[in-house]
């Protein structure tokens, strides 16, 4: 039986619970500092085989260890313990639909920002549907950032943790008090970097563009699935630096992400994309359709079944 958000169950310091029993006391680290590492893990039901699958779940645990490593927190959890408490929180709340499954290492107890622990494990899965306003659009008007995307200089994009999303928050908030849906960051060097929790690609004359991982990008799994589903589909990719300027020009582009999936972009700054003012352009669908297929069970090796 579906339960609604409020109620829905949490895996929460080792046990199920009921959501809004799964409290974290005020003091602790993660609460005052953002110090925690996460992922946001993809779960999409095939309703054919009766079954959900968690989408390249090795690949988020592997990401999410580097974060915990970087940021020099402790994990006391295998990988074992950290699917296991995934399958225990979409099985309790018994879910047959696309989902995000929200999976945190969070530092607990009344230490400082400076802390390595106690560390503990939230699980809490959420309907795709109703994620957050941005990750439903059918296509998005982006503007430009006035704020700079961090970098190794200050904190390196490539740590998922919380704190980093505040970056994400000032560019976000920016572009709604503007009229736009989202935002894109230029990074140091002025060039094109990525938007609030999503990477960018752009198709130009029939090539896959996206910047480069050291142009203040965060590791991204769904960028890299994409650029691995390109290349299999015989579509050429380029990994460079883009200028702010082909923004303008480009004949597609789209951000992505695991919350995102690939949503077209339909302007930037108000310049219209090819002059698309409504849909997705030809490549962006194309890989937006091998993306969903292989979530959905087309690419065995990525996926992992949550139920028995």
């Amino acid at each position: 039986m579906e339960q609604n958000i409020e109620n829905r169950f949490l895996w929460f310091k080792g046990e199920v619970v009921p959501c809004n029993h799964a409290n974290i006391h005020v003091l602790a680290p993660t609460a005052q500092f953002g110090l925690n590492v996460f992922e946001g893990i993809p779960c999409y039901w095939n309703k054919d085989e009766r079954q959900l699958y968690a989408f390249r779940l090795n690949a988020h645990y592997d990401r999410l260890m580097r974060s915990a490593k970087l940021l020099q927190i402790e994990c006391p959890f295998s990988r074992n313990d950290l699917q296991q408490a995934l399958f225990d929180a979409v099985r309790a709340n018994q879910y047959q639909e696309d989902l995000s499954v929200r999976q945190t290492l969070f530092v607990d107890g009344f230490g400082s920002w400076a802390s390595e622990g106690p560390t503990d494990l939230f699980v809490a899965p959420i309907p795709r549907r109703k994620t957050s306003a941005e990750y439903n659009k059918k296509g998005l008007h982006c503007c430009v950032a006035s704020w700079q995307r961090i970098s190794e200089h200050d904190v390196s994009p490539r740590i998922k943790c919380g704190a980093n999303y505040i970056n994400s928050r000032l560019g976000q908030r920016e572009a709604i008090r503007n009229g736009y849906d989202t935002c894109i960051f230029l990074n140091g060097e002025g060039k094109v970097s990525e938007g609030p929790g999503s990477c960018f690609f752009m198709v130009k004359q029939g090539t896959l563009v996206t910047p480069k991982l050291t142009d203040s990008v965060l590791e991204s799994i769904t960028r890299d699935t994409i650029i691995t589903l390109a290349k299999k589909m015989g579509i050429p990719v380029q990994e460079r630096s883009i200028d702010r300027t082909e923004l303008y020009l480009c004949d597609e582009a789209f951000l992505c992400g695991s919350a995102m999936e690939l949503t077209p972009i339909l302007s930037v700054d108000k310049y219209n994309i090819a002059k698309r003012e409504n849909g997705a352009g030809e490549i962006t669908s194309v890989l937006h359709k091998a993306y969903l297929d292989a979530a959905r069970g087309g690419e065995k090796e990525w996926v992992t079944a949550v139920y028995l």
